[in-house]
């Protein structure tokens, strides 16, 4: 049996424990989206909502541990090192699931693949919410960040049921359910670690999951993996195809490139806001520093704004404009000690900026091949995953260093230089 055929039963069964089994009648949903892609127009208004939600609640799961790294070192007698390795498992889950399982897009079904992938991370949240010991819990967290990145299949699921015309807005709407999701994440795993205790903020995340699996399994319709001929390659070639296509297409190098940049600034934001927050002047409790990521999410309105952009041909005005304002964004930032309204509203423009360029991206990238979208946005996805965890890191190291005009001045920097590589490369 082919690695492929493996992989594909074993995602086949797990989606039977999310809705009907085929053959039993899955209601006008499903009956109405496969009409509308079949006919080329835009799939039912309910299900790109739909997608957003899942996208955002499934990439959210990533980013949970955050704000219950206190409590989780308590509970379980971490030291500093072990408590770096909660989030570190699951972002080293998450880029693997992006080598491994996102190309799984362009070989199966879309239903079957995402509501598969659905019903496994529901186990693995509730495996997390139940760990009896550290090990279990790494162990589960690591499956949760592996399993996550059916968010990126999601997003290719969109763009390949939407027709050329209306894709930028397709994606856009999509893809601002994730950048939300990651904002919100903090906010909604403190609240409910401080009414419920930590192994709610998991537990909740399953029933919500599991609920998503089963809406999914009605609206999503079946048969839709791209091209037929890639049912024939074998799951090994295809993903080895992920590198070569971004060898052999310079504009996927390009937005790659922009993509590591850009939320390289973002992590330096997010990663290092708590610690000036949580000391003088402001001494924020970690639900309040979470609930900044509510000022973020009001950027999310970038991505309407940008996909339609990009549906009149405007992709390289608007990768402009949301770089300057990206650029622009650190100028309040850095009246972080003085202002939190100044924080907010440098939030606000980051996110915006952000979320502007990567629906660009996205859009720009499927056209490329729109045969290999899954390969596509999960390679151009490890160049997101890489310049996170730039931010991060660099974030961290920037203010042990000089404090928050150190962490200011390397967001500035990771900017300006997305913004100087797309000048010089724009007419590529």
């Amino acid at each position: 049996m082919q690695p492929s055929e493996a992989i594909g039963r074993c995602v086949g069964m797990a989606s039977q424990c999310s809705g009907p089994t085929a053959g039993s009648g899955r209601g006008t949903g499903e009956q109405e989206t496969r009409a509308a892609a079949s006919a080329g127009a835009s799939p039912p208004a309910r299900l790109l909502p739909l997608l957003a939600l899942a996208c955002g609640s499934s990439v959210a799961t990533v980013y949970f541990a955050q704000p219950l790294l206190v409590t989780l070192g308590e509970r379980f007698a971490l030291s500093p090192g072990l408590l770096d390795a909660i989030v570190t498992v699951t972002q080293l889950g998450y880029a693997v699931g992006l080598l491994t399982l996102v190309p799984l897009g362009d070989l199966l079904d879309h239903r079957q693949l995402i509501t598969g992938q659905l019903a496994l991370l529901t186990l693995a949240l509730l495996a997390a919410g139940l760990a009896p010991g550290v090990v279990a819990l790494l162990g589960a967290l690591a499956m949760v960040g592996l399993l996550a990145v059916v968010a990126q299949t999601m997003v290719a699921a969109a763009a390949d049921l939407t027709p050329p015309a209306r894709r930028g807005r397709a994606v856009g709407t999509v893809t601002g359910g994730i950048v939300t999701g990651i904002l919100l994440a903090r906010a909604a795993a403190g609240l409910l670690a401080d009414l419920a205790g930590w192994r709610a903020v998991y537990l909740t995340a399953a029933g919500v999951t599991a609920v998503l699996a089963l809406l999914l399994r009605r609206f999503l319709p079946a048969n839709t993996t791209p091209a037929a001929r890639v049912r024939e390659v074998s799951y090994g070639r295809l993903v080895v195809s992920t590198v070569t296509l971004f060898a052999r297409h310079p504009l996927l190098r390009i937005r790659g490139a922009l993509a590591l940049l850009v939320f390289a600034a973002f992590s330096t934001l997010w990663s290092g806001m708590a610690q000036p927050l949580s000391g003088s002047p402001w001494s924020l409790s970690h639900t309040a520093i979470g609930a900044f990521g509510l000022a973020g999410a009001a950027g999310a309105v970038a991505a309407g704004v940008a996909g339609r952009w990009n549906d009149r041909g405007l992709a390289q005005r608007t990768t402009g404009v949301g770089l300057a304002l990206l650029a622009l964004s650190w100028l309040p930032i850095a009246l972080t000690g003085h202002s939190l309204w100044a924080l907010a509203i440098g939030a606000v423009l980051l996110d915006f900026a952000v979320q502007a360029v990567h629906v660009t991206n996205q859009t720009l990238i499927h056209a490329v091949r729109p045969d290999a979208g899954s390969r596509i946005i999960g390679g151009y996805m490890v160049f997101y995953s890489t310049g996170s965890s730039l931010g991060a890191l660099g974030s961290s190291l920037a203010y042990a260093t000089a404090g928050w005009p150190a962490v200011t001045a390397l967001g500035m920097a990771f900017s300006l230089a997305a913004l100087l590589l797309w000048a010089a490369t724009r007419r590529a």
